[in-house]
């Protein structure tokens, strides 16, 4: 677990206080108190055609400090200089972090070895992280919204995703790729996105516990005001998993600032990531 735990936090302390690439830079558009601050329980905004608008740059709300030590101990194991662990997410640690240990719903076997499969076999090689990982670490992703499409940027691997909303189906017998393949639709206010397809290389945690080809995933993002997006997960996966499971979170604007650049130089940056 070790080599995978510390390669991923590798990556989030090399971003995790690089998000200030427009310091001080007023985003557009944020509704302001008095004194110029922003005012991140103002109601959230809408879309030309009404829906919520979902566009900003977001981070994930941190899991108290407090819980985190009460359910994984010295959480200081999990870091590494220059990262700060009380800026993360209990599932970016362990996805099953609601469970007892004896409920987890892992079929005998499933993914027995997968924990250091991505340093050992591909030891020279940036790999993108999970899909659900890079929305629980302290790392910043932005959405932009328009009819018909959202696309989100993530610094970390300085990857995307785009989300259609056009009303087309997923693809019948996808590629697999990275991040899947993304259909949403609005149920009022919540955008509902289902997204299949995806590769089995990746982990959904640094527990490492693995998924297959066949995981599919339902997310619900609701913008509750201004500053604060919910999010619910549910991964569904019965070659490694004997039912469904969920978990929520919350991501918090991140105002007056933007993405950076975040290029991983394969075995440079491996040699350093993967101990």
């Amino acid at each position: 677990m070790r080599t995978y735990t510390r390669s991923v936090l590798m990556l989030a302390a090399a971003v995790v206080n690089g998000h200030a690439q427009w310091v001080n830079y007023p985003t557009p558009g944020i509704p302001r108190t008095r004194d110029g601050k922003p005012n991140l329980s103002a109601p959230a905004p809408r879309a030309s055609e009404g829906k919520p608008d979902l566009s900003g740059l977001w981070q994930v709300e941190p899991t108290p400090l407090a819980e985190m030590t009460r359910l994984f101990g010295d959480v200081s194991v999990f870091s590494v200089p220059g990262d700060d662990v009380s800026q993360f997410s209990k599932y970016a640690i362990n996805i099953f972090a609601d469970f007892k240990p004896d409920e987890v719903p892992v079929r005998p076997g499933a993914g027995d070895g997968a924990r250091p499969r991505r340093a050992v076999e591909h030891p020279g090689v940036c790999l993108p992280g999970g899909f659900l990982s890079i929305y629980l670490l302290p790392v910043p992703f932005k959405i932009v919204q328009t009819p018909g499409l959202i696309v989100i940027l993530h610094e970390a691997d300085w990857d995307f995703r785009q989300i259609y909303t056009d009303g087309r189906k997923p693809p019948v017998d996808p590629q697999p790729l990275w991040l899947g393949y993304s259909v949403g639709k609005w149920e009022v206010d919540t955008l509902v996105v289902n997204t299949v397809g995806f590769n089995d290389k990746t982990l959904l945690d640094y527990f490492g516990h693995p998924h297959s080809e066949a995981m599919h995933v339902t997310e619900r993002f609701r913008r509750r005001d201004f500053g604060h997006l919910d999010v619910e997960d549910t991964i569904e996966d019965a070659t490694i998993y004997t039912k469904p499971f969920t978990i929520k979170f919350t991501e918090l604007l991140v105002p007056d600032s933007d993405i950076l650049e975040n290029v991983c130089e394969n075995e440079k940056d491996w040699q350093h990531r993967a101990r």
